[in-house]
């Protein structure tokens, strides 16, 4: 499913038209943005939680040259689904 078909899905289950659908869906996904940046998590009772981790620095090796590289420490975007969302 593509964010078109989502949105239209959106549109059906609610009664509303696809252009107020479409802003819901822009305003969830710039706020779930917005939590994750300030390292927030974001819980959805039932779906589950987005949250932010550090991945630490690791050393990792280039599979042409075989040459040992140094891959810097990051923050990634996780999501854990919770048990109700299937």
């Amino acid at each position: 499913m593509n964010k078109t078909e989502l949105v239209a899905a959106m549109a059906e289950k609610a009664g509303i038209s696809k252009v107020d659908a479409a802003k819901a869906l822009t305003a969830y996904v710039d706020v779930v943005k917005e939590q994750l940046a300030k390292g927030d998590s974001v819980s959805l009772v039932g779906f589950g939680t987005f949250s932010v981790v550090d991945r630490p620095a690791r050393t990792g090796r280039n599979p042409r040259t075989k040459e040992t590289i140094e891959i810097p420490a990051k923050k990634l975007a996780k999501f854990k689904a919770g048990k109700g969302i299937l």
